[in-house]
């Protein structure tokens, strides 16, 4: 057995208080994203690369356009700060502070992280020539940021019981809007990978500041099997997507022997469908590693007075 095999065996039979996954989830994400940028900005070929799949985003349907636009320009500050709202308010109606403050902790950290790295610490260097305005940086992406840590804080507040739910909708939403960052060539791939990373370090931090404070417990109840279904299918569609971006962006250029620095109708209009097919691919197992690091565990919400009515004995699941 690899140790890659192994990792999901240790990850089960650690404590539920102890902190080593998180902090494990928070390496990995910060690896990606120093290896992101290393590759994708500060490589020749990485930067043709992309320079192509932005080339090849200026052949998308209006209709699609619009739509990535429409979806992109919903984030703004107020949105933001209704979600971060959101989340506090549910972590308070669990009648817990330090959960609100881990979800809104996730949220805010993603954005101090994202603005900081990418306007003043990650410059673009300029190693190609381009032809139209793809020089400024935009590492990480911090639409995808928005969109992955609302994702993980809500995932950090609501109760087990609504958890498979609550990813349903908002996993399908922050896919989307991972994607539609390369539709609208608002971001490049690397942009969108990178805001993923940066999410999963601050939804990993907040985990672990949380098992810290000994609030999250094993969770004893039966397991959910739709939740199960609902697991796989979003990881074969992830898995499948980035196999068919790197198939695109890369295999099939290079099994033609193409160079992507010509610009070209039609091997750019590829390079954008598979950097398009990566950043929905990348989001989509970024989410479900956040998910497995969390499997059989929950916050506990505060166990009610005595005077109030009985409980069934697996409420405190909820």
């Amino acid at each position: 057995m690899t140790p890659m095999d192994e990792l999901p065996n240790r990850l089960a039979t650690t404590p539920a208080h102890d902190g080593r996954r998180w902090l494990v989830g928070a390496a990995i994400g910060a690896a990606v994203l120093i290896a992101t940028y290393l590759i994708a900005v500060w490589t020749v070929g990485g930067q043709v690369v992309e320079n192509a799949a932005l080339r090849g985003a200026d052949q998308v349907r209006p209709d699609e356009l619009d739509t990535a636009n429409q979806a992109l320009g919903d984030i703004t500050v107020w949105s933001l700060a209704i979600a971060a709202v959101l989340v506090a308010a549910v972590g308070l109606l669990r009648r817990r502070l330090d959960l609100a403050i881990a979800g809104v902790g996730v949220i805010v950290l993603g954005q101090l992280i994202t603005q900081t790295l990418k306007r003043f610490v990650l410059p673009r260097p300029p190693l190609v020539e381009v032809v139209g305005d793809y020089t400024q940086n935009s590492f990480p992406s911090g639409h995808t940021t928005i969109a992955m840590t609302v994702l993980f804080a809500a995932r950090i507040v609501v109760p087990y019981r609504w958890r498979g739910v609550t990813m349903l909708f908002a996993l399908t939403w922050a896919i989307g809007i991972g994607a539609y960052t390369v539709t609208a060539k608002w971001h490049r791939f690397s942009d969108t990978l990178g805001g993923d990373a940066v999410a999963l370090v601050c939804g990993c931090l907040a985990a672990w500041w949380l098992s810290r404070r000994g609030a999250i417990t094993p969770y004893r109840g039966r397991p959910h099997r739709a939740r199960v279904v609902l697991a796989v299918l979003v990881g074969v569609g992830a898995v499948g997507s980035l196999a068919l971006g790197a198939l695109l962006l890369w295999g099939i250029p290079l099994a033609r022997g193409t160079d992507l620095a010509i610009a070209n109708e039609a091997q750019d209009y590829t390079a954008y469908l598979g950097a398009h097919s990566l950043a929905a691919g990348a989001s989509g197992v970024t989410a479900l590693v956040f998910w497995a690091l969390w499997h059989r565990l929950e916050v506990a919400g505060r166990p009610r007075p005595q005077g109030d009515a009985l409980e069934a004995p697996n409420a405190r699941a909820s």
